[in-house]
């Protein structure tokens, strides 16, 4: 939300607004695919998505143009992406992760991110922490990604009686973000009650894999 030309791209040509849990369910989707499913569907659905972007451009508030085919914007894209799902995954799966492990996790995803067309891809986690502090002086909290953000925590969840697991999951998303990006959005972890969230977020996810393990 804070790089202006990514943002930009969902803001004029997304209905992320009337849909989040729509956008959502096909973000998920596509990684889901690329992550497990058949090489075939995964580099069809990579296919999918730069066609997509080829036909993503515009002008940013300022008059600087912007094409969501750019390698830079698609990096910056795959970076906190990747960056955010080891950062889930050491937090409420393997806090122990070996760097060696972090390192090949940052590795084979770059496999997709050149696929879509990114570049520069990191290839470790060193990398990746230089490549997100090189990019720091273009962030940006404005108009549009203070709406965004509002959007974001305001939504309700897409399931009867689910708002005390949305307010959970919100709240550790949050909790996840690196301290300067919480800062930038005017967003705190501080408190007593986060140590709490995370460990109820924890609890969860563990009886989510010991479900799977059991089926």
């Amino acid at each position: 939300m804070l790089h202006p030309a990514v943002l930009a791209g969902v803001w004029d040509h997304s209905n992320f607004r009337e849909d989040m849990h729509g956008r959502l369910r096909r973000t998920a989707r596509f990684i889901a695919v690329t992550t497990y499913a058949h090489r075939h569907d995964g580099l069809a659905a990579i296919a999918r998505v730069r066609a997509i972007h080829e036909r993503i451009d515009g002008m940013l508030p300022n008059g600087t143009a912007y094409f969501a085919s750019d390698p830079a914007l698609l990096a910056w894209v795959h970076l906190t992406e990747t960056s955010s799902f080891l950062q889930a995954w050491r937090r409420f799966a393997n806090p122990g992760m070996k760097q060696a492990e972090r390192d090949r996790y940052f590795a084979e995803m770059a496999r997709i991110g050149h696929m879509l067309g990114a570049d520069p891809v990191p290839m470790s986690e060193h990398e990746a922490r230089r490549q997100i502090n090189r990019t720091r002086g273009v962030l940006r909290n404005d108009e549009r990604s203070s709406e965004v953000c509002r959007l974001l925590l305001a939504q309700q969840s897409a399931f009867p009686g689910g708002s005390m697991t949305r307010e959970l999951l919100t709240r550790s998303a949050v909790d996840l973000l690196p301290f300067w990006a919480r800062r930038m959005h005017g967003l705190s972890s501080s408190g007593p009650a986060f140590p709490l969230i995370g460990a109820a977020t924890y609890g969860a996810a563990e009886t989510i894999r010991w479900a799977f393990r059991s089926s």
